[in-house]
């Protein structure tokens, strides 16, 4: 295989290219702090937040069902779905009432008021 100036230039441009971008890596490590787009990253936050709060109630409807007893109502509170969003999701401030929202919706869509209790309505 013969090297050619030309392959050899255009090597030595992309190497360069890729050495470039590591170096610049190095060194901006850990210094983005702020988003490229406040507006959007608060938008991702809040429906990150709605998605987590819902799996949390569905989470919690389905423990009550398998914890209730034969021909038992299952009892979902409100504190139960807090509990999980923190637990598993990482929140540190559960707004109640956002909690109480999250569940009413998956009691509704789940078809809960047949054999479940809740106190989200309350």
């Amino acid at each position: 295989m013969q090297w050619s100036v030309g392959s050899v230039v255009a090597g030595l441009i992309v190497g360069g290219g890729g050495l470039g971008l590591m170096v610049a890596g190095l060194v901006a490590k850990g210094r983005a702090t702020r988003p490229f787009a406040a507006r959007r990253a608060a938008v991702m936050a809040h429906r990150a937040y709605v998605r987590d709060l819902t799996r949390a109630a569905d989470a919690a409807i389905a423990a009550a069902r398998r914890a209730a007893g034969e021909g038992e109502p299952a009892i979902v509170t409100v504190e139960a779905v807090e509990r999980l969003v923190r637990e598993r999701y990482g929140h540190e401030l559960v707004e109640r009432r956002h909690a109480a929202a999250a569940l009413r919706r998956s009691f509704r869509e789940r078809g809960c008021a047949a054999d479940c209790v809740t106190d989200a309505y309350g």
